[in-house]
């Protein structure tokens, strides 16, 4: 008996091992974990197989260590996907497989009895008058949410813990532990489903003549145009026959919200998988969604490694997002993945977004894809109006112009929010000697340090170093040190003395690193706390925020000046995105965008017609230029601490690429990367592009094995990313 085990190192072969001499003769189950020996350590394994050959001879088999769970945790379905994974990303197949695992489980850890902590009201709860909590409203929204329950799970309660044990600590409320009990759908929903608009509608239909099978659905809908809704009608059936939902989100930060619209409809335990939690969190939900117990599994992308008891629909909210994309390590796409994995198990995908990506556009126009739009705002919401102001000879107050500050002044008047977006967080890009031309630079990459005046610090926002702010210039001793440029805290300060009556919220990296602290301000932005809004890209994903009138993009010319041929792309996206967050209720929106270049025609189309038109465009430029999805892609990235050892192995890795002797390939450079030192070492790569997906794949198993034994190769970090979406 051999055993195949996925051992996770940086070889892309899996290993064989005798069975373990202190174990019985019974025969493992594939998916169970296994601590083998690996050189002079122990590691643990995953088992893919067992059989009854080996091209080793056994007597140079090593018998491995012990045989640690009785029950497999990958399903054979899960370990066929993550195989076709790591061939397709050609990535080890062992370190795909332990990022496919809970951080507890890739070491020796066992499983654990999860269950479930239900609270309830106690009666001291139920006397509490809302008087009482008229100044605590999440307090006040736990007991009122109590009081119609006989206790609910803390999936179902979406407030901080800290709420939950302030009641406790009152003696209002109580935590009763409860083993979980199998998979199970209350017909009677928290909150009465709203009636889906004939769009809607028809959606919904559509979706559902698929469950059961296997279909991939674009739902385009502009923003605000219910695609939660659609999402929404569709889980309650399902769950009523006992089917789970996988949905992922891009980011973090668009968790609460959709935990707090499911938990309104949807009765149901849910499993929420994010990096935000504590591993025993993680842990947790990962069990509840392989048991069955969780009917919503509700997570960022690495959530769809999780094992599914009975899946019935997989949705990914804001398809086109980048984050779907994994950048370091196993460099894998989400959205993509999560089509494989509807195709494999037998069920509709649906991929949701605004403004899809050009990807997905195209496999709907090649008909992979069923495409559904949903063209108007729900209810009685209008669109908002989106104008340019041409930055060209205005006088600038900090990033701020005489028509953007007269626009806020009126909306602010009118009783609205006021959403401003700037994708630059710090308070300045650049710190200089006004004297000599003196730039504060980063020491370890090709990169100038932000400048935090709050914290008093100069910070590298690549490798997060960090050094206090020079006060004299260090090359001609001069203290006129000035600032250039505007980050959100420069802008949020100008805005505070433009409108000193007004609360300034101000949400970006700086300002939400404690936990809570997003989730906290997100809930102030939608109560109405502060009437001026000014954030990263954090602020402008997702969120509803009822109030907002005015959508004020500062800067739209970041897009228009990379060497990146997607900057455009996201560019448009994260203008349409932003400009969604206006006019959602009753009152009409508006959506300005300040730019130096209002004449550009990608602008222009956007700006007059809208994301479709200019999809249409960036998709003919495309085919123009045969860049994707009219071809293919794959980088080969280099960096070693020598600036010239990461050329000289992809000259070498070019040589042996010419050599596969695969046709319809082309290779572009090697180059130094757009960035070429970061965080002390330099980068270089190599551009693969293939007329066919099938091409790249033939040269990619051919080449790998090559560059594995490549003796250049020892002096340097390299790693291949299949589908790049970041040349950077």
């Amino acid at each position: 008996m051999i055993l195949e085990v996925a051992v996770p190192s940086p070889l892309h072969s899996s290993f064989d091992y005798l069975p373990p001499e202190s174990e019985n003769t019974a025969t493992p189950s594939p998916g169970i974990r296994i601590l083998v020996p690996f050189g002079h350590r122990k590691v643990v394994g995953i088992l893919l197989s067992v059989r009854d050959y080996s091209a080793i001879a056994p007597r140079r088999l090593k018998p491995a260590i012990e045989l640690i769970d009785t029950e497999p945790l990958l399903d054979p379905a899960l370990i066929a996907f993550l195989q076709r994974a790591a061939r397709y990303y050609h990535h080890p197949v062992g370190e795909v497989f332990a990022a496919a695992l809970p951080t507890l489980l890739r070491g020796t850890g066992k499983l654990f009895d999860s269950g479930i902590q239900i609270w309830k009201l106690t009666d001291a709860g139920r006397d509490v008058q809302a008087t009482v909590l008229a100044r605590a409203p999440r307090q006040m929204e736990v007991i009122k949410r109590l009081a119609g329950s006989n206790g609910l799970p803390r999936e179902q309660l979406p407030v901080p813990y800290s709420v939950l044990r302030t009641l406790q600590k009152k003696g209002w409320i109580a935590c009763q532990h409860q083993p979980q009990v199998g998979h199970h759908v209350s017909g009677a929903a928290l909150e009465t489903p709203h009636t889906p608009g004939n769009a809607q509608q028809q959606a919904v239909t559509a979706i559902h003549a698929s469950f059961g099978q296997f279909e991939t659905f674009l739902l385009e809908g502009v923003t605000g145009s219910g695609k939660t809704e659609v999402y929404l009608q569709l889980i309650t059936t399902l769950l009523k026959d006992g089917c789970q939902v996988l949905v992922l989100v891009p980011e973090i930060g668009l968790t609460p919200q959709l935990v707090n619209r499911f938990a309104r409809r949807c009765a149901t335990p849910l499993a929420v998988l994010h990096s935000g939690l504590s591993d025993r969190q993680r842990l947790t939900a990962w069990q509840q969604a392989a048991s069955g117990r969780a009917g919503i599994i509700l997570g960022t992308r690495s959530a769809i490694f999780t094992p599914l008891h009975r899946a019935g629909l997989i949705i990914i909210d804001e398809e086109h997002d980048t984050s779907f994309k994994q950048q370091e390590g196993f460099r894998y796409s989400a959205r993509d993945l999560a089509v494989w994995r509807g195709q494999q198990l037998g069920v509709p995908v649906i991929l949701g977004s605004a403004t899809p990506s050009l990807e997905s556009l195209y496999n709907a126009r090649k008909r992979r894809y069923q495409h559904l739009q949903l063209p108007e705002r729900a209810g009685n919401a209008q669109t908002p109006a989106m104008r340019l102001i041409d930055l060209r000879g205005q006088p600038m107050y900090d990033l701020l112009s005489m028509s953007m500050l007269q626009a806020i002044k009126a909306h602010l008047q009118s009783g609205g929010q006021v959403l401003l977006f700037l994708n630059r967080r710090g308070f300045a890009p650049v710190w200089l000697c006004h004297d000599c031309g003196w730039v504060a630079n980063c020491q370890r990459c090709d990169a100038r340090l932000i400048l935090h005046r709050s914290k008093g610090v100069l910070r590298c926002h690549h490798c997060d170093s960090q050094r206090p702010v020079d006060t004299v210039c260090p090359a001609c001793g001069s203290s006129k040190l000035i600032t250039v440029g505007e980050g959100t805290e420069k802008v949020g300060q100008a805005l505070q003395r433009q409108f000193p009556d007004q609360t300034v919220l101000r949400v970006d990296r700086d300002t939400t690193r404690r936990k809570g602290q997003l989730e906290d301000a997100l809930d102030s932005a939608r109560k109405g706390d502060a009437r001026i809004l000014l954030g990263t890209q954090m602020l402008a994903k997702g969120h509803h925020f009822p109030n907002v009138t005015l959508v004020a993009i500062l800067d739209a010319d970041q897009g228009l000046l990379s060497t990146d041929f997607r900057a455009s792309e996201r560019m448009a996206q994260m203008i349409i995105q932003v400009a969604g967050r206006a006019g959602r209720a009753d009152k009409p929106g508006e959506v300005l965008v300040q730019t130096h270049n209002p004449d550009h025609p990608l602008l222009q189309k956007l700006v007059e017609h809208g994301y479709p038109a200019f999809a249409d465009s960036a998709l003919r430029e495309r085919e123009e230029t045969g860049l994707p999805p009219w071809s293919s892609l794959a980088l080969l990235r280099a960096e070693a601490a020598h600036a010239d050892h990461p050329r000289a192995f992809l000259e070498a890795a070019r040589k042996m690429a010419n050599s596969c002797g695969v046709e319809g390939i082309l290779l572009l450079g090697p180059v130094a990367a757009p960035m070429e030192r970061r965080a002390g070492r330099y980068r270089a790569q190599l551009m693969v592009q293939a007329t066919r997906r099938s091409e790249l794949q033939q040269l990619l198993t051919c080449w790998i094995p090559e560059l594995e034994k490549e003796k250049t190769a020892r002096r340097v970090r390299w790693s291949i990313d299949v589908d790049p979406v970041d040349l950077f």
